[in-house]
């Protein structure tokens, strides 16, 4: 079997506050192939963001501290490696596309000498013309208009939505092999939303890249996700194809979160409660406080393993799927995948609102 082009095994990467320890990440794996797109979805605070950081070690040191875990990019093992070989690892063969665009840029450069040096850093053979030339088409397939001009202005020229544009063109400089893009839509408009997205697909057909995605928009994970990761409270909560956790949704998180997509049922369910704190989580499955089928055995011990739903490629924690008991209670009685709703007060006993699944969404 070929090896994953990314390979995350237990990942944990903690901060130490004056309030106690932070579990953003408590234990996360994930697999990337070349080619393949990976979407992490969950509330805010699911620990996303810092699981995409923890890759190539942006994690800041302290109050950061990648307690333990595995990190394996192309076989190489990334938590091992010294700063020079991680200082050639990103934004060469790993790019990045940052959530907040103006922290992402330097105010003192013009957004194309940015880019150049994003060129020219991990390829010295480059002319200053031929870089310069490359940032203006760059520019210009992200959708700057008038690149040609708009190559030598600042930052604070722009709108946020194009430096998000700007910041995208940076991390396709190299043509990396694997993108990490942290919420690299939100920003923008719809027309750029779906051109930016072309424009991945196309650098991801030419160079058969791999692709991290970290997004809300469950909308955009419909549209280019080959595999979906569902985090909660740092930990891994589903794993499957993107079909499966659309039409099959299994763990009750996931289907809470599908069931606040608009035309999935009658009417949009929040999600009572809120997350729970990083520095005490709750023991048993993280999600237990706000779910409609918690059990005894949900509150207490750790968080329950992956277990497969259907197939061995689609994963669970959910006690309800461990050999012997009854996915029912999640499913329904029919195996259906009518989507259940979560406790209305985010953990106290009483009847969950099941509203009924619309049809197809995709």
């Amino acid at each position: 079997m070929t090896e994953p082009l990314l390979s995350i095994r237990n990942l944990k990467t903690h901060f130490h506050t004056d309030d106690g320890t932070v579990r953003a990440v408590d234990g996360v794996s994930l697999d990337v192939d070349r080619g393949e797109t990976v979407c992490v979805v969950g509330e805010s605070g699911s620990g996303k963001t810092v699981t995409a950081e923890s890759i190539t070690r942006l994690v800041p040191e302290p109050p950061g501290e990648i307690v333990d875990g595995e990190v394996r990019f192309d076989g190489e093992d990334v938590l091992s490696m010294s700063e020079r070989e991680l200082e050639s690892l990103r934004g060469g063969r790993i790019g990045h596309i940052f959530q907040n665009p103006q922290g992402a840029l330097n105010p003192v450069y013009t957004v194309g000498w940015q880019v150049r040096e994003a060129i020219q850093l991990h390829d010295d053979s480059v002319t200053n013309d031929e870089a310069r030339e490359r940032t203006i088409d760059l520019l210009d397939r992200v959708g700057i208009p008038d690149a040609t001009s708009r190559v030598d202005d600042y930052p604070h020229e722009f709108s946020g939505g194009m430096k998000q544009r700007v910041v995208i063109a940076m991390a396709l400089a190299s043509n990396p092999d694997l993108l990490i893009a942290d919420e690299p839509t939100t920003a923008l408009d719809v027309t750029i939303q779906m051109q930016i997205l072309r424009l991945l697909n196309q650098i991801q057909e030419e160079f058969d890249t791999g692709i991290v995605m970290i997004t809300h928009d469950l909308g955009v994970v419909a549209e280019v996700a080959d595999r979906v990761v569902v985090m909660y409270a740092g930990k891994v909560m589903e794993e499957g194809d993107v079909y499966e956790i659309f039409e099959n949704p299994s763990h009750p998180y996931t289907r809470a979160l599908l069931e606040c997509l608009p035309g999935r049922g009658e009417r949009m369910e929040a999600i009572g409660g809120s997350l729970p704190s990083p520095t005490s989580p709750p023991d048993g499955c993280r999600f237990h406080p706000r779910c409609p089928h918690a059990v005894g055995d949900c509150e207490a011990g750790e968080q329950p393993p992956m277990y497969a739903v259907e197939s061995g490629d689609h994963t669970v924690s959910c006690v309800h799927f461990e050999p012997g008991a009854d996915p029912a209670v999640v499913l329904g009685d029919d195996g259906s995948d009518a989507v259940g709703g979560a406790r209305a007060d985010g953990g106290a006993d009483g009847p969950a609102t099941e509203p009924e699944r619309g049809g197809d969404d995709r």
